[in-house]
């Protein structure tokens, strides 16, 4: 390979990855405005140590399928020199040698399976790499919702921070006027020194996140906020999600392309058991001279329980990946099924925390109102504030949880980030 095609293939792969799927959606999923942009979601896929190490193993499953079409026989040389002595006496001696050249020669219809065995290895390692990118994809968006929820969570505990500030000032200035006790003051402060120190982890947390997302997508921008922006419910059709998974499953992908590989295994070892036959031209000179050789060899080995036995254990091989396919599906369908209902309930699951969180904040609304009137007490309106921020960020929570449950299924179905790259790569698989 040469260094000039080594520039040029990043190049063509950036374009190829930056006119990927969903072509004909001006706004599709990729573009929401909770998910960080698409091209830089590529950038870091195309970049991800795991995913280059998968497109690496294409490149070693190609130089494989090299050497399986040029055959496991080679011309061998062999060379001889001898001396040849005589008796009674005198004693003559002669200086003799041989020299010769043998290969075995692959049988007819071998050659055919070792090819396939070649292009199932090439084909077993693009869909590896489309695993790889689709577990790179996962781990993103499972780190870009870790640090949403944490920012969610700051952000609202900041907001309590300022509610409560703004309220202990007001009490504060109450108690100077004599319209409320000291104990309120205290009460106030209190609420407002836990609110601060809630806001302080928090904002610890979001850091962490944050950090650790930098490090592992140095593509990735971060936003300055979280988007407020509600989650889409999900239809109540299983069974079309669970065929679109099915489909596109890259490890079911892996677990049939092996079974393909083991029946082909299974064919040339059975093939195997007639062996290649060595022949081979020598030629050599005996008694200084005076004898000269030319010779044709044929051998042909004996075949034996080990060529049995070989062949036996690929025909169990091909049991083995059958029954792990088989056990792959069933554990990919039975993922998407929990998927489909994980995002059904995280969407109610929302709706309900969101009314309670509308209705616990007019409520906290109200009480203070009625504190501000003379008609009840700081305590009360501080639990009630409290309970109204708990509601209000459990809600934002469940927003975020709905919405990642909804892009999971998504991604896992193929319908939010290109996930397929290679089967549009026309052999180039060098990505970027």
């Amino acid at each position: 390979m040469s260094m000039a095609r080594l520039k040029i293939r990043p190049r063509l792969a950036t374009l190829l990855l930056a006119v990927l799927p969903l072509a004909g959606h001006a706004a599709g999923p990729a573009d929401a405005p909770d998910l960080p942009p698409r091209a830089q979601v590529i950038e870091a896929l195309s970049g991800s140590p795991m995913v280059r190490a998968a497109g690496a193993q294409i490149e070693v499953q190609e130089a494989r399928s090299r050497r399986l079409e040029a055959g496991p026989h080679e011309w061998m040389l062999r060379f001889s020199d001898t001396q040849r002595s005589l008796r009674p006496a005198p004693r003559t001696r002669y200086n003799e040698w041989d020299v010769g050249v043998e290969r075995a020669l692959r049988l007819p219809g071998k050659a055919e399976l070792d090819r396939q065995l070649g292009a199932a290895g090439i084909a077993s390692a693009r869909i590896s790499r489309g695993d790889a990118l689709h577990e790179a994809s996962r781990a993103l968006l499972a780190g870009w919702f870790d640090w949403l929820r944490e920012e969610a969570a700051a952000d609202q505990w900041r907001r309590q921070r300022d509610i409560l500030a703004r309220q202990a000032s007001v009490v504060k200035r109450r108690v100077e006027l004599g319209d409320a006790p000291r104990l309120e003051a205290l009460q106030a402060d209190a609420a407002l020194a836990q609110a601060e120190a809630q806001l302080a982890q928090a904002l610890g947390r979001s850091q962490v996140a944050a950090e650790s997302l930098r490090r592992l997508y140095p593509a990735l921008t971060l936003p300055a906020g979280v988007p407020e922006t509600a989650p889409d419910p999900v239809d109540a059709d299983a069974a079309r999600w669970i065929e679109a998974i099915l489909e596109h499953n890259h490890e079911l992908g892996v677990a049939r392309a092996e079974s393909a590989r083991a029946r082909i295994g299974a064919s040339r070892a059975d093939a195997e058991r007639r062996p290649d036959p060595s022949v081979g031209v020598n030629m050599g000179r005996e008694r200084d001279g005076e004898e000269r050789i030319l010779g044709i060899s044929l051998s042909i080995p004996l075949t034996g329980a080990g060529r049995r036995a070989d062949a036996d254990a690929a025909v169990a091989a091909v049991q083995v990946s059958a029954h792990r396919e088989a056990g792959v599906r069933r554990r990919v369908e039975a993922e998407a099924a929990a998927l489909h209902r994980r995002a059904r309930a995280a969407y109610s699951s929302w709706q309900g925390q969101q009314a309670a969180a509308d209705a616990l904040t007019r409520s906290a609304e109200l009480s203070e109102r009625a504190w501000q009137l003379g008609e009840g007490s700081l305590a009360e309106t501080l639990n009630a504030r409290r309970l109204a921020h708990e509601a209000r960020l459990a809600a934002r929570l469940a927003r975020l949880d709905a919405g990642e449950s909804r892009y999971r299924l998504l991604l896992d179905a193929h319908q939010l980030w290109p996930l397929d790259m290679d089967d549009h790569a026309d052999g180039e698989h060098d990505h970027p």
